[in-house]
């Protein structure tokens, strides 16, 4: 079976508790990261759009759909409001979304497992590659 079908099983399997996952992964998160509390005006709402969009890059990029790298670039751009976000917050945030589907959901094995990490390392590296291009340029901060 593809990443694709996989992550969209997944998906699929998650109908009706992107709640419960939102709130799984946004405990674990802020737990690891308490002083991002400040930034978050209004979670509920906010974690809904970071969650989406983490799932939907992750299944785009399964899919090798090349929207996601232009969304994840602008993504990483407008963040610079919020200060200066490292990569290991990046990289965990994505690590966690993965954690609390596969703790929310009621099918999961190690074929399934894999191909979310496949694409979470490629999500990774297109963060890391924006975060790099974004510092380079005239935009960034001085």
């Amino acid at each position: 079976m593809s990443d694709a079908a996989l992550i969209e099983a997944s998906l699929i399997a998650l109908d009706g508790r992107e709640a419960a996952m939102r709130d799984l992964l946004f405990d674990r998160f802020l737990a690891r990261f308490p002083e991002r509390r400040a930034i978050f005006i209004h979670i509920d709402a906010t974690s809904v759009r970071m969650t989406d969009e983490t799932l939907q890059w992750l299944y785009g990029l399964a899919q090798d759909r090349k929207w996601v790298w232009s969304q994840v670039a602008e993504l990483v751009f407008n963040h610079r409001n919020y200060g200066e976000l490292r990569q290991d917050e990046y990289d965990v945030f994505v690590d966690f979304a993965i954690d609390a589907l596969r703790d929310t959901i009621d099918t999961w094995d190690a074929a399934t497992e894999g191909a979310w990490r496949r694409q979470a390392a490629s999500l990774k590296t297109l963060i890391a590659r924006a975060r790099a291009e974004w510092a380079a340029s005239p935009l960034a901060f001085s």
